[in-house]
């Protein structure tokens, strides 16, 4: 008998399988822990998969109230961070059949109102930066099933939240730099009211403290390279005892900081240490490369979107920061001699 050209059903799927269209549905529906076994749900994905069997997404969420849609808010897309972000939510969205859609939001607030029609009729759920959190308001997602990420979970009442851990990150710099010898620092910090820039200062204010005789002054920049390389030269050349490190916010901060020192007549790291904060690209574009603090954000997109799945299904989110690993490179090294 020629084959049917007609598409396989879940009826189909269940008489490969040897089970019940009940337990294929759980099963493709991602909902069998518990009620199936590991074995059977194998079994039901490689017919399903032998198959070609593609299930009525559109008839499936009709019937269930859902659009299986996620959105993501970020800042703005100028940084490959928040890229990396989108690459793991998405990844993990894909895995339970969602799909992400972007909302790039500079400055907090994005250039429409709302990217949908109704956001709350068109979206199951939102992961948002911190940085990005007063758009939340203008496109209604606060009042949705909601992931934070890079946020104060003291400060987001019924909210989940996902953290790096930016703490021990400073604490990784700080250290750092004081076994090299360092005691003058400047922290060129960024220039944004946002929850994990004020973790950072905390952070390298009390570490510092903890250490006779080190002194700290900061100066706040925008993060760009033109605006910290200006606010990084202004405080350099300032009066008085020049730092011997310099600790920035973030990557781009850095290369400023670069262009300040050399503008200045100064090497790095001879005349002063640099670091950053991320690992972008840029990081070992840069000559020499930069001592910076590594942040995985493909992991971080994953550890949101896991959390988000976990509101959905009425479950609480897994805790705990996500682990972040300082890169020494070539702009670190023990201060010169007076």
């Amino acid at each position: 008998m020629a084959p049917s050209s007609t598409r396989p059903t879940s009826r189909d799927v269940a008489q490969a399988a040897g089970v019940s269209q009940a337990a294929v549905s759980l099963v493709l529906g991602d909902k069998w822990r518990g009620r199936v076994s590991e074995a059977t749900a194998q079994r039901v994905r490689e017919a399903a998969r032998d198959l070609g069997y593609r299930p009525n997404l559109a008839a499936r969420n009709l019937r269930l109230g859902r659009t299986r849609t996620v959105l993501l808010v970020v800042p703005a897309l100028t940084t490959e961070f928040f890229a990396g972000v989108y690459t793991g939510a998405a990844r993990v969205a894909a895995d339970h059949g969602f799909g992400v859609v972007l909302y790039p939001s500079p400055e907090g607030i994005g250039p429409a109102r709302d990217p949908f029609a109704s956001a709350q009729a068109a979206l199951d759920g939102v992961i948002a930066s911190s940085m990005a959190a007063d758009a939340l308001t203008a496109i209604r997602g606060d009042q949705l099933p909601l992931v934070m990420l890079d946020s104060d979970p003291s400060a987001n009442l019924g909210a989940a939240t996902v953290n790096l851990d930016i703490a021990d990150g400073i604490r990784q710099v700080a250290a750092h730099l004081l076994h090299l010898g360092h005691r003058s620092f400047l922290h060129l910090a960024a220039d944004i009211p946002s929850w994990t820039f004020e973790v950072r200062a905390r952070e390298l204010a009390a570490q510092l403290a903890a250490v006779p005789g080190t002194s700290l002054r900061t100066a706040h920049a925008p993060i760009t390279i033109e605006d910290a390389r200006t606010a990084a030269e202004t405080a350099l050349a300032a009066p008085g005892p020049r730092p011997t490190a310099l600790i920035c916010d973030d990557d781009k901060l850095a290369a400023g900081a670069y262009k300040a020192v050399r503008r200045l007549g100064l090497r790095v790291p001879h005349d002063i240490s640099v670091t950053g904060l991320d690992d972008l690209a840029l990081a070992t574009a840069i000559d020499p490369e930069l001592t910076t603090v590594r942040l995985d954000a493909e992991l971080f997109g994953e550890h949101g979107m896991r959390a988000l799945l976990a509101v959905l299904e009425g479950r609480t989110p897994d805790a705990g920061d996500i682990p972040v690993e300082l890169v020494v490179r070539g702009s670190t090294a023990p201060p010169s001699a007076p």
